[in-house]
């Protein structure tokens, strides 16, 4: 029992030393993955559109 105690203890320790984001850290980095799923969204469908017809040339 005493060291499921213990291991409570240096957990509760651990979990003290862990530093959260502030909001303005969440925010701005938020943005930033929005901005990059955007731009490469346009990326992948600009080399998908390329491709296509670069095989739709070849074929037909």
């Amino acid at each position: 029992m005493q060291k499921i105690i213990n291991f409570y203890k240096e957990v509760k320790q651990e979990g003290l030393k862990i530093t959260w984001p502030t909001k303005p850290e969440v925010i701005t980095t938020t943005i930033m993955v929005f901005i990059f799923v955007i731009l490469s969204s346009i990326f992948f469908l600009l080399i998908d559109k390329i491709i296509s017809f670069v095989v739709e040339y070849i074929l037909f």
